[in-house]
């Protein structure tokens, strides 16, 4: 079973054995989906070649003949051409994906990262999830199988081209996540407080990785599993990762992210104090994994959680 999950700057698939559940191979590549949306609100004829040459390469680690389960999420959503993209894919490559809104997007992530927690041995019954994404950011309160899911248009990509500073990112973050603000006071008036606050998606896992001294090229997913980051951490590798030249700062953490995870990493830390948290937990599993566990197990994603 092979899953595609194309997002708003990387496309990311995986094969996994259906029977055991365990990966087979995977694939991923910066393709910058989202790349000038802000401006345009259109997907490029650029970025739609590199989406086209990016599953011609995944052809060469996945098998794309058959079992394959495309989705496509916020760049895709937002475009007035999206489409048109979507179409022009499909007759290019045969590989049809299918656009999902924000909550099946959330549930999708909640049901990879529950079943990673299940690995890890993780007793939480109660946490909340945040999945910083290039165009969008998805916040799942948990509480024993109960779910509040929110999708914001809230994104590394379409912050860093925005504002383009980390000043400028700085000083217009409160307004831009106002209705994050808005949301996560509002379940925190009804329920308690979660126990524990993890994260996935590009931002905390290279941030992890940069921690535990990995770089793109050397990046292993089972040590990022599990692994806490604590405020100060994102901190510390944003002052490390801006104290680099261009060419160090892509050997770090990949060519077309040295200028996005600087955006990432603001909106994490400001996520910290919206959530009341000092330390969160990392997953690096995410909508790929999720796709791909749903359809081995033939599951319906919108029945699983309520």
């Amino acid at each position: 079973m092979v899953s595609i999950d194309l997002g708003s700057n990387t496309i990311r698939g995986i094969e996994i054995e259906c029977n055991t559940l365990k990966k087979v191979a995977e694939y991923e590549k910066i393709v910058k989906t989202a790349d000038n949306l802000h401006k345009t609100g259109c997907i490029s004829d650029e970025a739609v070649e590199r989406i086209i040459n990016a599953i011609g390469e995944m052809r060469n680690h996945l098998n794309l003949e058959h079992g394959v389960k495309a989705v496509t999420t916020e760049a895709i959503r937002r475009a007035k051409n999206g489409l048109k993209v979507i179409n022009l894919i499909k007759n290019t490559t045969g590989i049809e994906f299918q656009i999902i809104d924000g909550k099946k997007e959330a549930y999708y992530t909640l049901l990879a990262v529950v079943s990673r927690l299940e690995k890890l041995k993780f007793k939480a019954k109660k946490f909340i999830l945040v999945d910083i994404g290039g165009g969008s950011t998805e916040l799942i309160f948990f509480n024993n199988n109960k779910v509040n899911v929110k999708s914001f248009p809230i994104g590394i990509v379409t912050i860093a081209q925005k504002y383009k500073t980390k000043d400028n990112i700085i000083e217009n973050l409160p307004s831009e996540m106002d209705g994050i603000k808005y949301f996560i006071d509002e379940y925190y008036k009804v329920a308690e407080k979660p126990e524990i606050f993890i994260s996935t998606a590009g931002t905390p896992t290279t941030v992890a990785a940069m921690k535990l001294g990995m770089n793109y090229k050397t990046y292993d997913a089972n040590r990022i599993n599990g692994v806490f980051l604590q405020k100060e951490d994102l901190k510390e590798q944003m002052e490390r990762l801006l104290s680099l030249d261009e060419k160090s700062r892509q050997e770090l953490v990949g060519v077309g992210r040295e200028d996005l995870i600087v955006a990432g990493i603001l909106i994490f830390r400001y996520l910290y104090d919206l959530l009341g948290f000092d330390k969160a937990c990392v997953v690096d599993d995410g909508l790929r994994e999720g796709v791909a566990i749903a359809e081995c197990k033939q599951l319906n994603i919108d029945e699983i959680f309520h």
